[in-house]
């Protein structure tokens, strides 16, 4: 779905500002949550973690590729890589390593490196300069585990994607901006949930957000031919 064809957001912030609940603001319902829930809400919003992991030449590439995997190309845009970047600075793994991998932290390094190998590859000396287009190109590369050589060559590609993938997704959804575009009603401690399963009070609880664009992907991903 081209973000452009989704209703402009009215309330509150999305990436982009587009989103399927343009009149919803996770945000408004701060009051409802508790102290130290508020407080770590709030602060992924306001205080975004500083760079202590990755140096100026892989931000810059990694800050890219995340926008790039999180269709984030216009502002606002959730600083991924910040909260990745606290991540594998605190080594906060996710409990478990691929028998064949090196660990979280060389894994990235490594993928900054190949990202630049295939921009040098397209004429560039980074991926950040690469266009777009040339950018979608590489990811989809990268995703499908079909890049070869050099630091690729010294791990299993498709499961260097999916350990980055998960780290990029964890951070991009824990953001409340997130939230928003997803409809995502926040935390319900300690109010709880009211009307859930209960069909006379219906399934939507008062303070979630009414999703003011429906559209089957299934059958516009095969329209579109992407499928």
């Amino acid at each position: 779905m081209d973000p452009s064809k989704l209703p402009r957001q009215r309330r509150g912030l999305t990436p982009q500002m587009h989103g399927r609940y343009p009149d919803y603001d996770v945000l408004s319902q701060v009051e409802h949550w508790d102290e130290v829930t508020r407080g770590v809400v709030l602060d992924r919003v306001d205080r975004p973690p500083a760079f202590r992991f990755f140096d100026e030449r892989e931000r810059a590439t990694l800050t890219a590729f995340c926008d790039c995997m999180t269709a984030q190309d216009s502002e606002p845009r959730i600083p991924v890589l910040s909260y990745v970047d606290e991540k594998l600075f605190d080594n906060r793994g996710d409990g478990y390593q691929y028998f064949d991998m090196p660990s979280d932290q060389a894994t990235w390094r490594t993928v900054a490196q190949g990202l630049d190998q295939e921009a040098r590859g397209l004429g560039v000396n980074s991926f950040d300069e690469l266009s777009l287009h040339q950018q979608h190109k590489v990811c989809h590369a990268f995703a499908q585990g079909e890049l070869w050589g050099g630091a690729w060559a010294t791990f299993n590609v498709a499961r260097a994607f999916k350990v980055v993938l998960r780290d990029i997704c964890e951070a991009f959804y824990a953001h409340p901006w997130a939230w928003n575009e997803i409809g995502f009603g926040g935390p319900a401690y300690p109010r709880g949930y009211s009307a859930f399963g209960n069909p006379e009070l219906g399934e939507r609880e008062p303070w979630e957000g009414v999703e003011a664009f429906e559209l089957d992907p299934v059958p516009d991903v095969e329209g579109e031919g992407l499928d």
